[in-house]
């Protein structure tokens, strides 16, 4: 049987929905998801120490809650009203001790540093809303394609810093430790950039938005179980309350999107 014959201007290997205009959002998604997020938080942090970031980058998963259901209205604001407050509530709650037992430092220096991880929480949300808007469009991409994509673009974002950075081979590490720094970056990269995009990707995909941000509390709570691991204690009961308030929020957020499908 003879193939038929290619319709002009088109390509057999053209992937699916991955257009030239989409490739181009899709890496500057993965550069400015990637190395812009991570540039601003650690700016951020060296500015104004550690304790301020995490408060006002925290708030992420509310305001992109609320800027995602503005747009696309996928629950009212009552029943997305109490989740919100609940994990406000509980992000503000575990943080209140650890600014209070904060150093201080000059003003200027936590300017700046409010200024850092203002932009750190802009990037984040601008990169919900764009990913979303995409993956849940008519011709979305394959996730792993447009998780591969988004990796491109970050590694291209990260070749664009090495002129920054400095190598001093007279006081490199022993092979040992220099094996294990790349060993665990590699695991890292692998584990909690790439397969935790696709994961977002895939989230972004089958979840609403407004759902989707909530569940990234999940991030904070995985990460004060892991430094209480790491610390070896107990958390506080402000830890504890807050942390309970922020897991009961997503519970109350995923009844709120079940109950209009049940209904």
């Amino acid at each position: 049987m003879i193939p038929a014959p290619l319709k002009p201007g088109r390509s057999a290997r053209r992937v699916p929905g991955l257009c030239q205009g989409r490739c181009s959002i899709g890496l500057s998604l993965g550069g400015a998801g990637y190395v812009g997020y991570f540039i601003s938080a650690a700016f951020a942090v060296q500015l104004a120490g550690a304790a301020i970031p995490p408060v006002i980058i925290g708030t992420m998963p509310v305001f992109l809650a609320i800027l995602a259901n503005v747009r696309d209205r996928s629950v009212s604001w009552m029943a997305l009203a109490l989740p919100l407050a609940l994990i406000a509530g509980g992000v503000g709650i575990v943080n209140v001790a650890t600014v209070r037992a904060a150093d201080a430092a000059d003003a200027a220096s936590i300017m700046l540093g409010v200024l850092a991880s203002l932009a750190a929480l802009a990037i984040w949300i601008a990169y919900g809303l764009a990913n979303a808007a995409v993956m849940r469009s008519a011709d979305a991409p394959d996730g792993l394609q447009w998780t591969g994509l988004q990796g491109i673009g970050a590694a291209i974002g990260s070749l664009l810093l090495l002129p920054l950075a400095s190598f001093d081979l007279a006081e490199a590490a022993y092979a040992s430790e220099t094996t294990r720094f790349i060993v665990w970056a590699v695991v890292m990269g692998l584990a909690g950039s790439w397969f935790a995009t696709w994961c977002w990707v895939v989230a972004s995909r089958r979840l609403p938005l407004a759902l989707a941000a909530q569940l990234i509390v999940a991030e904070t709570v995985f990460g004060l179980a892991y430094g209480f691991l790491f610390e070896g204690r107990l958390p506080s009961p402000a830890e504890a309350i807050g942390a309970t308030m922020q897991i009961a929020g997503v519970f109350f957020g995923i009844a709120a999107f079940i109950k209009p499908r049940a209904s």
